[in-house]
């Protein structure tokens, strides 16, 4: 095993405040004024679903604290002309009140207090019939993840109903305990937004998105659904995990625990992601499923017997110094994202060829990726072997030991 040297925590804790250090204005979910709109911006309306406290101030609107029960709320944001800015960024105002022009900006806040307006809500917003939910990572306040999310579904050309769920992050790089604690304190509270959603007879199918640490939530939320209820509610049939924050050993265990009817799944990984390195160093030197190289065993036959499409970002180049955004940053990625994924469709490697250093694989194999994602989508669990922990840290063991027994999934 890799050993990582003791001067490596120093040098990625810097890294990551140094990363830090740009920042921007806090305080931007004030809607501007009607008569500063720009006639070139384009918008996106979501509705942002949070477990977050109410901050009491509307120009912030939801703090990092964990709220007793959920809130609501409907959000539009302006986003400048393509003329005006580059595709995968967030453009943030360099002073408060933003200019719509050249900045992201919010236009329109309404909190929605009852079932009704909800309803309304969605009768509004149907698109297709396709719902894309986003759940976003550590170190995010809740307007961080609002301009990130409206970005997304921007540059995607998604056409989608957005749902936002933002969980109480303190948005401090020294409290990515606590962020994790929120994402557990969570579960809940996502689950019951998803079933919420699948319950509109409007909605066809629903794609779930989610980063970094918000990975966890979303496989424990489904996991969770899967146990209560038998199954993943089959309207949630598509999950990406970009950058999964997670321990490849407890994504087996997860996996596994949601039962053959599970959705389909496609995975952002990168081996140089600075922020999963630095995970990697506070969680036991376990490696993180976003930072797996997926043409090596275990994870070649594994990811193929379970079906899982892994695209792998190595070697893309993006703006982003921890390597740790780079699905949505990438023009053609976050393209993918928004007009093959969440259709329901499976990448292929003629679908990445476009995108310079990318690869899409199943099992690894790049070169054959549209035939192996087409077989192993539909392998039967039953099919996968029982295979005992390896004995170096790290491995992907247990993936789809449908049936097993957990001392068989952690021995």
């Amino acid at each position: 095993m890799l050993r990582i040297s003791i001067h490596a925590p120093i040098v990625l804790i810097v890294s990551l405040i140094l990363a830090s250090c740009a920042g921007h204005p806090k305080g931007v979910m004030t809607p501007v004024a009607a008569s500063t709109l720009s006639p070139t911006a384009s918008k996106v309306d979501m509705l942002v679903a949070t477990s977050r406290l109410p901050s009491g101030n509307p120009a912030t609107l939801f703090a990092g604290e964990r709220s007793p029960k959920p809130f609501l709320t409907d959000v539009t944001i302006s986003i400048p002309a393509d003329s005006m800015r580059k595709s995968g960024s967030v453009e943030w105002p360099k002073k408060l009140p933003p200019n719509p022009a050249t900045d992201f900006a919010v236009t329109h806040v309404a909190q929605i207090d009852t079932i009704k307006q909800g309803r309304a809500w969605f009768q509004q917003h149907i698109v297709g019939g396709h719902a894309l939910v986003f759940v976003h990572g550590f170190n995010n306040t809740y307007e961080d993840s609002v301009f990130r999310f409206a970005q997304i579904v921007h540059d995607s050309g998604a056409k989608v109903t957005p749902i936002l769920f933002t969980w109480p992050s303190r948005a401090n790089l020294f409290d990515y305990e606590y962020d994790k604690e929120s994402t557990n304190y969570s579960r809940t509270a996502f689950e019951q937004t998803l079933k919420t959603l699948a319950q509109d007879p409007n909605e066809k199918d629903i794609t779930v998105l989610a980063h970094s640490m918000g990975t966890w939530l979303a496989m424990e939320s489904l996991r969770q659904m899967a146990i209560r209820d038998g199954r993943v509610d089959p309207k949630i049939n598509n999950v990406i995990l970009a950058s999964p924050d997670i321990d490849v050993d407890v994504f087996a265990r997860q996996f596994t625990e949601m039962g053959p009817d599970h959705p389909k799944f496609t995975i952002f990984v990168s081996q140089d992601d600075r922020a999963l390195a630095a995970s990697r160093l506070i969680s036991g030197d376990v490696l993180r499923l976003g930072a797996i190289n997926p043409a090596v065993e275990p994870y070649k036959s594994k990811l193929e017997k379970a079906g899982i499409t892994v695209v792998d970002l190595t070697k893309l180049k993006t703006e982003d110094s921890m390597h740790h955004g780079k699905f949505a940053e990438s023009p053609e990625i976050v393209q993918l994202i928004g007009q093959r994924l969440v259709t329901g469709q499976t990448l292929t490697d003629s679908d990445v060829s476009l995108v310079q250093g990318v690869t899409a694989v199943v099992a690894g194999t790049a070169n054959t990726v549209g035939k192996v994602a087409a077989t192993a989508i539909n392998a039967p669990a039953a099919a996968l072997e029982n295979q005992k922990r390896p004995a170096k840290a790290g491995q992907l063991d247990g993936i789809l030991q449908s049936g097993s027994q957990p001392k068989e999934l952690i021995n």
